[in-house]
């Protein structure tokens, strides 16, 4: 099961088309992730040198910092087409045949959520990847006979949130691996300011920064904020995005200085409340807060596991000082404290 609140990371198709104007071109606009730019540079510049396409790409890492952007500043730099698809998408081999026979020399072909490909997919993408062929079945039964197709020298970008699902052989097969981290509170500031520039809003510099501090550390929902606190700017302000409307905007959302939503908020009350804190399963959390263990081990926990609110035990899932304090539940805390803004 796919999770997509406000704050959510999971590919939305109305959203991403939203940010589609936000994202960067080019590596010299694309924001935080300086090791990562900064060895990309090297590789996209040394492969223009040769006039080859750059070697296969493996991005890893959370939802919404960046990964289907970086791919498409891969193939803006090198000046290659941009061939965009997901592994769910890709139900037989023929639609992946059909794909690699297409595309023209030195394109990028970009898989979204790669861990999620079928194996006769990837067993055909293995000879791809590494010999600029496909292997195809003509004719059945007895008389059936494989032969090779040549396909035009690409360049294969794969991302996913679960690297770890990622089969051994197929990662292997890659020459570059990009990890995301989550962004600083500045690199944020600097994504917002770029995005309201976009959007032509006026926002203050208390404002960006309190905004900033709620977005969990990913710029994808740095700019859901951004767009909603414009809406509250021109209907209930003057246009411009101040600290006061980003503010009353982030109450009217649920949203806590540490960016949680009303729904993470809920898993910790749940555990302190109904479980003394925990440790308490996966499969009865799960089923406490009417989510399936996919999404609550995908989309909740990482983030509270992150920011310290919660701990995962071999005996099960375990609240630290830090949310009793936060929810003002057993610590002598003010429940309101996280909207103290």
């Amino acid at each position: 099961m796919e999770k997509d609140t406000l704050m959510g990371g999971a590919y939305d198709e109305a959203e991403d088309g939203k940010e589609g104007g936000l994202r960067p071109k080019l590596l010299s606009d694309f924001q935080g992730q300086e090791e990562i730019k900064g060895n990309l540079s090297v590789f996209i510049a040394a492969a223009r040198d040769r006039g080859e396409p750059i070697d296969h790409i493996f991005l890893s890492g959370p939802p919404g910092l960046g990964k289907t952007t970086l791919a498409g500043i891969v193939s803006s730099e090198m000046g290659a087409d941009f061939k965009p698809t997901s592994a769910p998408a890709l139900d037989k081999p023929k639609d992946l045949a059909g794909i690699l026979t297409t595309i023209t020399e030195g394109a990028v072909f970009f898989i979204d959520e790669i861990h999620r490909l079928k194996p006769a997919l990837e067993e055909m993408l293995y000879v791809a990847m590494e010999d600029f062929e496909i292997d195809w079945i003509i004719g059945q039964g007895p008389s059936a006979r494989s032969i090779r197709i040549p396909v035009p020298p690409f360049t294969l970008i794969g991302a996913t949130t679960k690297a770890g699902l990622v089969s051994s052989p197929l990662y292997s097969r890659f020459g570059i691996n990009v990890r995301f981290n989550y962004y600083s509170p500045e690199e944020l500031i600097r994504i917002v300011y770029r995005s309201a520039r976009i959007l032509e809003i006026p926002i203050r510099d208390d404002a960006a920064a309190l905004l900033a501090g709620c977005s969990r550390g990913t710029p994808r929902i740095a700019n859901r904020l951004l767009r909603r606190m414009r809406d509250f700017a021109q209907v209930l302000g003057g246009g411009e995005i101040t600290r006061d409307i980003v503010a009353d905007g982030l109450r009217r959302l649920k949203i806590d200085s540490y960016g949680l939503e009303s729904h993470d908020r809920e898993i910790l009350r749940i555990i302190i409340e109904k479980y003394g804190g925990g440790p308490v399963g996966a499969e009865t959390l799960a089923i406490s807060v009417g989510e399936s263990i996919d999404t609550l081990e995908d989309f909740y926990e990482p983030y509270l596991i992150q920011r310290g609110f919660l701990k995962r035990t071999p005996r099960g899932r375990t609240t630290t000082p830090l949310a009793h304090r936060h929810l003002g539940l057993g610590g002598g805390g003010d429940e309101n404290a996280g909207f103290l803004f």
